[in-house]
């Protein structure tokens, strides 16, 4: 992928612009509430401000050569679980009855102390169950998918602030003992990385107030917007390379120019 970064930046900041977009749009038409937390879960509820995300990475896989019958997102994003029946998934690549690729995409925008072990056990859950399917034959005949997490976190003194932790009985870890919100998505990130549950892993910070200018910054190199791309590139690539199009596939899509 040539001028992979600056392409990205371009491409990433009309996404983090819609995400502020949508959620003003969703709490305006909802009704706004003086407190703030009331209308951040009212934008939340209309489930359309990370589409911006979401229609990227389609066409940035189907840049990697992938038809886009084969990508799925709204529709036909469900897949069986072992602990439970099925998860509804944010993104799923299925290629010739192959599950190529699940990503789960997540936002925070305060309340940051009331949702952040929330989505910790979601996360840690859902790579959990994914993957005790696949060992179980669930997604026969696949090879191993390859599974990614994406973070967007609003940029906030609230995020940044070193949080107190209660060690009424043991000592937590040391890294987390004084670690802002921030800091705790990145151990949660890096983690969960380091012992394979997820692939890649993305951690953006956007504030609320320059949003819609596309404003965004990257805390962790290691959890970064380009690295998690090709990542998702060189699979998709080489899903492409080797694997025939399905009998339904409709013909390939002209590749824009780079």
């Amino acid at each position: 992928m040539p001028n992979l970064s600056k392409k990205l930046d371009r491409q990433l900041r009309q996404a983090i612009a819609h995400f502020w977009r949508a959620r003003g749009d969703q709490s305006a038409r909802q009704g706004l509430e003086s407190d703030a937390d009331r209308g951040d879960r009212r934008a939340v509820t209309g489930g359309k401000h990370l589409d911006g995300f979401l229609e990227l990475l389609a066409t940035l896989l189907q840049e990697a050569g992938l038809e886009r019958s084969h990508i799925y997102w709204h529709k036909n994003t469900e897949l069986p679980g072992w602990y439970r029946a099925e998860k509804n998934w944010d993104l799923l690549v299925v290629a010739d009855s192959r599950l190529i690729a699940v990503i789960e995409f997540k936002s925070q925008v305060g309340s940051f102390g009331n949702n952040f072990n929330n989505r910790s056990e979601e996360a840690m859950g859902s790579a959990t169950d994914l993957w005790a399917a696949y060992e179980n034959g669930a997604f026969q005949p696949s090879e191993r998918p390859w599974l990614g997490y994406f973070m967007l976190l609003e940029d906030s003194t609230k995020v940044l602030k070193s949080v107190k932790v209660r060690q009424p009985h043991f000592k937590v870890f040391p890294q987390f003992t004084t670690a802002s919100y921030l800091e705790r998505y990145s151990q949660l990130l890096m983690r969960m990385l380091r012992t394979r549950l997820y692939d890649s892993a993305c951690l953006l910070l956007s504030p609320r107030d320059r949003g819609l200018s596309g404003e965004y910054r990257e805390p962790n190199p290691e959890l970064n917007f380009t690295k998690f791309i090709a990542s998702l590139f060189a699979k998709a690539a080489s899903v492409a390379q080797t694997q025939p199009p399905g009998p339904t596939a409709p013909p390939a899509i002209e590749q824009p120019s780079t």
